[in-house]
């Protein structure tokens, strides 16, 4: 796994990222299979990176699940924001996250407590992506980690002999979201504290 992260770039995206959530709309989030600028020109940015597909989702508590695939109510109070950008042909993935009210310390078996499982709605699944955990900034209350990383990938979780993340690629997410969700883990919540399909 390459982890690529700017600290000169993280005050400066995560400002200007922080904008979508905070304008007013009703809504926030999406997905655009060809990516920011197939279509979507006006909340593009510009920037040295080509994404095949984008993911903008928001989790919340309400839709994480424990390993028996109950719903947990995760960490009350709990946001997540979370911005993807793939490049299904060079297998590589960009993240933009932003914690809102998360409490508690990180806690995973996986080598973060971060990720991108492979499981559909309601149900538990392994993980296949982990980023490294948002770090708190300003008053705490919010945490933020934006970073990219190529694969081949790896989580810290062996199943069967071999680590989740071992053989996958970023293009799975892209032939079928719906089946992927990203969450983060809290020793207050440790099935999950927020989560959100990608698709």
């Amino acid at each position: 796994m390459k982890v690529s992260q700017v600290a000169a770039v993280l005050a400066v995206t995560a400002s200007a990222s922080a904008a979508p959530w905070r304008d007013g709309k009703k809504s926030w989030g999406g997905h655009w299979k060809g990516g920011w600028k197939n279509g979507h020109e006006e909340k593009c940015m510009d920037g040295p990176f080509e994404f095949t597909s984008t993911y903008s989702v928001v989790a919340t508590p309400d839709q994480v699940v424990n390993s028996d695939n109950e719903f947990t109510g995760g960490l009350e109070g709990a946001k997540g924001f979370y911005e993807y950008g793939i490049n299904s042909k060079e297998d590589y993935i960009c993240w933009n996250i932003v914690l809102e009210n998360f409490r508690g310390e990180y806690q995973s078996a996986a080598d973060t407590a971060t990720h991108i499982h492979e499981a559909p709605k309601g149900q538990a699944g392994p993980p296949r992506l982990a980023f490294p955990n948002p770090v708190p900034v300003g008053d705490g209350k919010k945490r933020i980690s934006i970073g990219c990383m190529m694969g081949p990938y790896e989580t810290g979780i062996v199943s069967n002999g071999q680590d989740t993340g071992a053989g996958f690629t970023v293009k799975q997410i892209e032939d079928n979201p719906s089946a992927f969700f990203t969450d983060v883990h809290s020793s207050l919540a440790v099935p999950g504290a927020v989560r959100a399909q990608l698709g």
